[in-house]
């Protein structure tokens, strides 16, 4: 299966059959200690909830920042254990990144329930997709990315979603990096026009009426 037909299949906005104007926010390569605290604090003074897609090697250094997404009524999902190329690895390795990461959420904290993933650089692949499912996990890709890993200006970041959103919409963000970046420069952990970017965004999502809610269950 090609990588485009692999995306075809895989979901990039949330019916909204109940009529709702919802947005989803999600967040990639976490958890940082540096970036994440901050971005759950935004979070909840404007007590929205989002969805994490977490390093699984990350999560097992942060355990307790795992523990307060879920005490704060977040979600935590797969974004694999060590945030590789799937399409460049061998069906036993793509097994061992999907399978691991979940595991080792449930060690940092049994109460999450793990039911999401999410291909490091969206990068699906048949494999990938199969033990997925197998493994009881929904694929989950995004709708509107304002590629605030480059850091692009926080009016840049909050332009691009809001000119990009309609109901439905799964927005990608980011509260870290990918292991393979750290320490490549002195930016590349940094997250802060992020942080300030979210800090608009919900207020300006409210304002157009929109609501913003977890991922749904059912796919």
């Amino acid at each position: 299966m090609r990588y485009l037909n692999c995306l075809s299949a895989v979901r990039s906005e949330c019916a909204e059959a109940t009529g709702h104007r919802s947005v989803y926010l999600t967040f990639d390569d976490g958890p940082n200690p540096l970036c994440t605290p901050d971005v759950l604090d935004v979070l909840a003074e404007h007590r929205v909830p989002a969805t994490f897609f977490v390093i699984g090697a990350y999560a097992a250094d942060q355990p307790k920042l795992i523990r307060r997404m879920i005490a704060e009524g977040h979600e935590v999902a797969n974004h694999t254990m060590n945030h590789p190329d799937l399409s460049r690895c061998e069906p036993a390795e793509v097994q061992h990144e999907i399978l691991t990461a979940s595991s080792v959420i449930g060690i940092a904290c049994p109460q999450a329930s793990v039911r999401h993933i999410r291909a490091p650089y969206g990068v699906w692949t048949e494999e990938a997709l199969t033990t997925s499912a197998r493994a009881g996990l929904a694929a989950v890709h995004w709708s509107v990315d304002p590629r605030d890993w480059s850091r692009p200006g926080v009016d840049a970041i909050v332009d691009t979603v809001l000119v990009s959103l309609r109901p439905g919409a799964i927005v990608l963000l980011h509260d870290g990096c990918p292991p393979d970046e750290l320490g490549r420069d002195t930016d590349a952990g940094l997250r802060d026009q992020t942080l300030k970017a979210l800090s608009h965004l919900i207020p300006a999502l409210h304002d157009r009426g929109f609501a913003i809610r977890s991922l749904p269950q059912s796919h």
